[in-house]
C-alpha cells in the first residue's frame, strides 16, 4: 500500500511533545502517529466487536440478577476463589 498524505492540527504541546520523542526513538514524528492512529483504529474496531458479541449474547436472553452478583462480590472479600454466580434470568431469546 502506497503512502496518502495527512494533516493534522494539533496543540502545540502535543506536536512538541512528538518532536521530543521522535528524536529519543530516531523515527519520525510521522512514524508515530501512523503508528498512534492504528492502535487507535485498532482498539475502536476491537470495541465494536467485544460490543456487538455482548449484543449477541445478550439477545439470548440468559442473564445474571443484579442481586447474585452483588452477593457474589461480597463472597468474593472473604473469598478470592469464590466460584460466579449462576445464571438466574431467563428471558425469551430476541430474534
Amino acid at each position: 500500500m502506497g503512502a496518502a498524505p495527512l494533516s493534522l492540527n494539533v496543540k502545540s504541546e502535543l506536536k512538541d511533545e512528538l518532536k521530543r520523542e521522535a528524536r529519543l526513538l530516531k523515527i519520525s514524528e510521522s512514524e508515530i502517529a501512523e503508528h498512534a492512529i492504528k492502535i487507535f483504529l485498532d482498539l475502536q474496531s476491537h470495541k465494536r466487536d467485544v460490543i456487538a458479541a455482548a449484543a449477541k449474547e445478550a439477545d439470548k436472553g440468559v442473564f445474571i440478577s443484579s442481586e447474585a452478583m452483588e452477593a457474589w462480590l461480597e463472597r468474593l472479600d472473604d473469598d478470592p476463589d469464590a466460584s460466579a454466580p449462576e445464571t438466574d434470568i431467563y428471558l425469551p431469546p430476541r430474534r
